[in-house]
């Protein structure tokens, strides 16, 4: 379901909830242009979660390939410095 920003301005944030009963998601359209997504918290934690756990997933499989090193803090932040 796609809203107008003014839509939203007039009707206030209460439109949302009302929307949401029915839909997975609404998008904010502001000046002809799709520009945010409103969903339920409870959907939104669910997708964060799955992103942290691909990460993680991602991160064990680079070090299973060996594309991971092991150093101190103090080594990585002037590794980090270096590249400034």
């Amino acid at each position: 379901m796609t809203l107008n920003a003014n839509e939203v301005k007039t009707k206030g944030v209460s439109v949302f909830a009302t929307l949401l009963e029915k839909f997975d998601e609404l998008i904010i359209n502001v000046r002809g242009k799709d520009k945010f997504v409103v969903i339920e918290l409870e959907r939104y934690n669910e997708l964060r979660k799955n992103e942290l756990d691909l990460a993680y997933l991602q991160a064990m499989q680079d070090i299973k390939d060996g594309n991971a090193k092991t150093q101190s803090a103090k080594e990585h932040i002037k590794e980090l410095m270096d590249e400034l």
